[in-house]
């Protein structure tokens, strides 16, 4: 296995099988950074059923609380290429389990503090180590998983954080309610030291020895205009779907003329469908890259714009909503795959500047949203403008298909004359 600079290629034990077959069974330690990242996407979104609690408890007001998600976003965006830059030169062990150590000292301060102020800082340094652990598990599940299953691995590494949406998030909405919303962040706490020990057990040790890596030679190799391509695939994608998921509830009782207490219900719908999608999605991608890329960002683009003209049918809209879980997200861990790849000497920037493009897109679609919600259009304005974010997608997926096909072209006559055999085809 290479250190963090160097290429995307693990030891043939770890790829489960040579011949370029891919494996049968994913190696554990994909499974474990799995349950590292439902952590992670727990703690992200468990403050939003927590609120009025928090808000209570620290004097201020609802929508002032609101800021523990926005800065934890804000976190994510910075932290993941600055803390992937920081970090280059350790070993991807000791990383992920520095970052859990900080996600769960970040945790007991939430748990213990009294001071808004105070709430807001720990919120920020967690999304820093949530956004270093998340950049690093990616490199090392494709890596331990191998090239021919490296879109399956990480698949399932980003299903950990859509089982967060289904199991944790409501879960800790529940404790909280319970316990009071200190509660589930002492769980958290308690959950990331023993990641921890999980971490430390299975991630390998990386044994090829300590190598000089510049931050020059990291930043020169994410300028390949592929890569760019991938990220504003990962903002627009994300944007599209999680700006009309923000703003559901109203669509759904207002529009829908569903009951305030079924909304939980249909959520629960749309994770499952985006649990399902990553899983799925990541085992397309192996195989059919460039295709399900673009499949997926037409059929969102599609299922978004069927809930704009459709829901004024409660059932019909259901359906659309759990759909949209699974094929808006879907084609995430392909594109995560992709900007690994594309990053050639730096896969871990590149994963990371990946997460940071996700939560870009999120943080974009979700206040144009807003203003989409309080404009004439009403509840079905940020489906609106989720149809068009998602149509955006189309853009830059058709672009690297495109490239894709025309770099072997390109390469063939020089590869043939000089003895070596051409690309094999694109897939």
């Amino acid at each position: 296995m290479t250190t963090r600079g160097g290429t995307l290629h693990a030891p043939a034990d770890l790829r489960g099988g040579g011949h370029g077959h891919p494996p049968t069974r994913l190696p554990v330690v994909v499974h474990v950074l799995a349950l590292g990242t439902f952590l992670m996407g727990t703690t992200e979104f468990v403050v939003a059923g927590l609120l009025p609690e928090i808000a209570s408890d620290s004097q201020v007001t609802v929508a002032r609380a609101g800021l523990l998600i926005t800065v934890f976003a804000v976190g994510m965006i910075v932290g993941a290429p600055l803390m992937a830059m920081l970090t280059l030169r350790l070993p991807p062990r000791l990383t992920l389990v520095l970052a859990l150590g900080i996600f769960a000292a970040g945790h007991v301060v939430v748990a213990l503090s009294s001071s808004f102020a105070l709430l807001l800082a720990a919120r920020f340094l967690t999304a820093l180590a949530t956004g270093a652990f998340w950049a690093v598990a990616n490199v090392v599940a494709a890596r331990a998983a191998g090239p021919t299953a490296s879109s399956r691995a990480l698949g399932v590494v980003g299903a950990g954080a859509m089982l967060a949406n289904v199991v944790g998030v409501p879960l800790g909405a529940f404790a909280g309610q319970l316990m009071g919303w200190r509660g589930p962040f002492w769980a958290l706490a308690a959950l990331g030291a023993a990641a921890m020990v999980l971490i430390a057990r299975h991630v390998p040790h990386d044994g090829s020895g300590p190598t000089v890596v510049s931050v020059r030679s990291e930043l020169s190799a994410v300028r390949t205009g592929r890569l760019w391509l991938v990220l504003a695939a990962c903002a627009t994608t994300t944007g599209g779907v999680l700006s009309t998921y923000t703003y559901i509830s109203p669509l759904l009782t207002d529009r829908a003329g569903l009951a305030s207490g079924l909304v939980p219900l249909v959520l629960v719908g749309f994770g499952a469908g985006a649990l399902a999608g990553f899983l799925i999605g990541g085992r397309l991608g192996d195989h059919r890259p460039y295709v399900t890329t673009i499949a997926a960002a037409a059929t969102t683009t599609i299922l978004l714009l069927a809930i704009c003209l459709l829901s004024g049918y409660a059932a019909l809209t259901i359906v659309l909503v759990a759909l949209l879980g699974l094929f808006g997200l879907g084609a995430n861990p392909v594109l995560i795959s992709l900007g690994v790849r594309f990053a050639g000497r730096a896969p871990t920037l590149g994963s990371a500047l990946t997460v940071s493009a996700f939560n870009l897109g999120t943080a974009i679609g979700s206040w144009s949203a807003g203003l989409a919600l309080e404009s004439s259009l009403g509840a079905t304005g940020p489906a609106a403008i989720g149809t068009v974010i998602a149509a955006l997608t189309l853009m830059p997926t058709i672009a690297i298909a495109l490239t894709r096909r025309r770099r072997p072209a390109a390469h063939t006559p020089a590869a043939s004359a000089a003895g070596r055999p051409s690309p094999g085809p694109d897939r």
